[in-house]
């Protein structure tokens, strides 16, 4: 409101208007060409404050604010820029700038109840410490939550005490950034030296003095620019029936070469490069800082050119980056490390019940420590549970739920898995985790995830080995009548050779005993292609070619049917549907609690056949020390841990 009339004011005299505090979007509205802001918008830190936001996936946020023109006049602004990444406002908390402390709790309780957890804070240091220390007494600065603060309150950093500081641990906050200078030192010197003079021990400045000394500079840039310009005041147009002061001011003569000469006015100040553009300065580098402690961390940076950067000096930049990779590491509400999700299922203090089973066997799926107690907490492992948990990392939001277990006082299961549905509808558990099949009369009462195993029925039997294994299994590669067609091949080689060569190879000469021995030695060391007697006619050479072709055949054939039989094992399954259990009356074993006992019972087994296992040692005892002829039936991912885990029975 003082900006205001002091701007009306300008705008009527032609006299410029400089302020390096009034940093409402509202004032931009005016549109006077007399009034110069030495300072930023508070518009130019949204696009910082949604870089945040989109670099942490955050998909709500609720502003904070104080109810007056300084703090309505950014939220249209920051509304947009959050539009802009895909993020909205669900809740716009105005808090006035005279609350007390109970009005600001009543507020902060609403915001409990609600399931964002991001909070923008714009206001200013006095109203801000307050709504942080009743935040923090009220658990608001715990695991889970996102604060976030503007400049109005990191600008004036140097106001807050220890114990407001203490309050806001790891809050994020956005700062002009100011680049270090020896110019900025020696200031700091002249500036506490002047006002020790003065016996003023607090002589810590911020970035409003140092606009404010850059201003002046500026002023008197313009100053000088103009020389001797005529400075007076044309009061011919000013009303004689006047009855304040306010209204009897005249035009300047020289506001309009002054303003001219203000806005084309470029130097390097205490604050860095100081020039104005559309009657403010320019778009400034912000700092983006953690407060960790009783101080503060500076994690990054942020330009509407980069986006969020590591380092001030833009080296190795490549385009506008909104990627948390670019800023250092955050210790968070609660002082934790991960980035909280930034929303979560209200549960008014409540969290949810997750019911897990009590399992003796097959501990890979759900595995509790063995002292565990009837519906106790618990926190399990295993396969199921590690699905769960990689789950509700993914999920954009948090829900707070703990772990309960489904058992009785001897460590074993209390009841069976439809039990422990039950639990869920009857509304002790809000859900359930574990080796639960998805089958149709449970699913008429709750709701199931999607299958991550593969379902269904399925038998284990005993096997009978086809396999051969006496002295004689060499002969079964080839059948009787193929061994005798082949001694028989080996003899009419032999008898053609011997005809097409006697005459002209002396190899085969000599006495009839040779002829016949060199014959039939011809024929069969072709067999390992150990023949040495040479061939002279091309006839006989020919039936060799062939002969030799027939026989690698013949060999190769023998040498692989031979090695399927001695390696390979061949077994049978003993039954190969499950009515021959009920013709042959065999007795049947399923898992304990599962609902198979149904499918088993619905067949019309005998009950006295019935047989119950509850892990993998049982299981085994069943087929060797039990009764004779077991047959297993149970769910098909306990089928693939058997594999897995036991050696082949017999």
């Amino acid at each position: 409101m003082q900006a205001n009339i002091m701007i009306n004011l300008g705008n009527k005299s032609q006299v410029p208007i400089i302020s390096f505090s009034a940093t409402s979007p509202f004032l931009s509205s005016l549109r006077s060409q007399y009034f110069i802001r030495a300072t930023h918008d508070d518009s130019s830190q949204v696009k910082a404050i949604s870089a945040i936001v989109q670099a942490f996936g955050w998909r709500e946020a609720v502003p904070i604010y104080v109810e007056n023109e300084f703090g309505e006049g950014v939220i249209p602004y920051l509304s947009d820029a959050l539009e802009e990444v895909n993020a909205r406002i669900p809740y716009r908390s105005v808090i006035p700038l005279g609350a007390t402390n109970e009005e600001i709790r009543r507020e902060l309780y609403n915001l409990t109840s609600m399931q964002c957890r991001v909070f923008i804070v714009h206001m200013d240091m006095d109203l801000g410490s307050r709504v942080f220390n009743m935040a923090k007494e009220i658990g608001m600065m715990g695991e889970g939550y996102v604060w976030i603060i503007t400049d109005g309150m990191t600008n004036l950093w140097s106001m807050i005490d220890r114990f407001d500081m203490d309050s806001m641990h790891g809050v994020l906050g956005i700062r002009i950034y100011v680049p270090k200078s020896e110019k900025v030192n020696t200031f700091k010197v002249r500036w506490k030296r002047k006002f020790l003079q003065d016996n003023i021990v607090n002589a810590e400045f911020d970035i409003f003095g140092l606009w404010a000394y850059d201003a002046t500079f500026a002023l008197a840039m313009a100053v000088e620019k103009l020389g001797t310009t005529n400075f007076s005041f044309d009061a011919s147009n000013v009303s004689k029936s006047a009855r304040t002061d306010l209204e009897s001011f005249g035009v300047s003569q020289a506001g309009p070469k002054l303003i001219h000469a203000l806005t084309s006015t470029r130097f390097k100040g205490l604050s860095g490069e100081f020039g104005f553009i559309n009657g403010q300065l320019e778009s400034p580098v912000f700092q983006i800082i953690n407060v960790n402690g009783n101080g503060e961390k500076v994690i990054g940076f942020w330009t509407s050119k980069y986006g969020l950067v590591k380092r001030p000096d833009f080296t190795n930049v490549m385009g506008y980056s909104t990627s948390k990779a670019n800023l250092g590491t955050i210790i968070w509400p609660g002082d934790t490390h991960s980035p909280p999700k930034g929303w979560e299922i209200p549960t008014q203090g409540k969290r949810l019940k997750i019911g897990v089973p009590v399992k003796t066997g097959f501990s890979e799926f759900v595995k509790l420590p063995p002292d565990t107690h009837p519906n106790s907490k618990v926190i399990p492992m295993g396969y199921c549970t590690d699905v769960f948990n990689a789950v509700m990392e993914a999920m954009p939001y948090a829900v707070p739920h703990d772990f309960y277990a489904f058992g009785n006082a001897d460590h074993e299961m209390a009841g069976t898995y439809n039990d422990l549905i039950d639990q869920v509808v009857y509304g002790n558990y809000d859900a359930v985790v574990g080796d639960i099949s998805i089958i149709v009369n449970r699913s008429f009462y709750i709701d199931f995830t999607l299958p991550f195993t593969e379902s269904g029925v399925v038998m284990v039997v005993p096997i009978r080995d086809g396999s051969n294994k006496n002295a004689w299994v060499f002969l079964k590669p080839l059948t009787w009548d193929l061994w005798v067609t082949s001694g028989g091949f080996f003899v009419f080689i032999g008898f053609v050779i011997w005809v097409l060569e006697h005459r002209i190879n002396e190899d085969f000469r000599g006495p009839p005993s040779h002829h016949v021995g060199t014959s039939f030695w011809f024929s069969f060391s072709t067999m390992v292609f150990a023949h040495r007697e040479r061939v002279v006619s091309n006839p006989a050479r020919f039936v060799v070619l062939i002969w030799c072709f027939v026989v690698l055949i013949l060999t190769q054939s023998y040498t692989a049917s031979l090695a399927s039989l001695l390696t390979i094992q061949r077994l049978q399954p003993t039954v190969t549907d499950v009515y021959e259990l009920l013709r042959r009356k065999e007795s049947v074993g399923y898992h304990k609690g599962s609902f198979v006992k149904e499918i088993v019972q619905g067949l019309k087994f005998d009950p006295s056949k019935l047989r119950t296992f509850n892990s993998v040692e049982e299981l085994d005892e069943l087929f060797t020390n039990g009764s004779a002829n077991v047959i297993c039936i149970y769910h098909r991912s306990l089928l693939v841990y058997w594999y897995m885990h036991s050696q082949p029975f017999n």
